[in-house]
């Protein structure tokens, strides 16, 4: 019970925090390069779960760089699987310097996939302080693309 009063705190807090103002929209084109890394936790290796780094390059609305972790679990052979990651972005978005995370959360079951990319609240600097908003990944012919709808306060 003193869990579930902590988390009601923590997300009404989240909530009264989010700044108010125009909702701005972002587009553009990346490069993204996924290294395997081994898992921190074990000295077998489980083909269930695994481990990467992540190097991207932003084009468009959203200048800059990101590196990041991605964990992820599952067997995607039988079309089930699953990834959480944490990336830093830096560059410029619609011309405003600065950095802030993004936490991605995804699953796959039977070839439907569900993903949600969110800015993490507080992670903004420079001229990015205050940034909330949510991406959108696109892949099509092998090649990314994103929509960012966000607001700054």
């Amino acid at each position: 019970m003193k869990s579930l009063l902590l988390f009601a705190l923590f997300s009404a807090t989240l909530f009264a925090q989010a700044p108010k103002g125009k909702t701005m929209h972002a587009t553009g084109s990346f490069e993204v390069k996924l290294t395997p890394q081994q898992s921190t936790s074990e000295t077998t290796p489980d083909p269930t779960r695994g481990r990467m780094s992540i190097d991207k390059h932003f084009h468009g609305a959203l200048e800059g760089t990101s590196l990041g972790e991605m964990l992820s679990g599952g067997n995607p052979a039988t079309g089930s699987a699953g990834y959480v990651a944490i990336e830093r972005v830096t560059g410029t978005l619609d011309g405003k310097s600065g950095s802030f995370l993004l936490q991605h959360s995804a699953t796959m079951h039977a070839g439907q996939f569900s993903l949600t990319i969110t800015v993490i609240p507080g992670s903004g600097t420079g001229e990015l302080v205050g940034l909330a908003g949510s991406m959108n990944i696109v892949i099509e012919g092998g090649k990314h693309s994103y929509t960012f709808e966000y607001t700054l306060p």
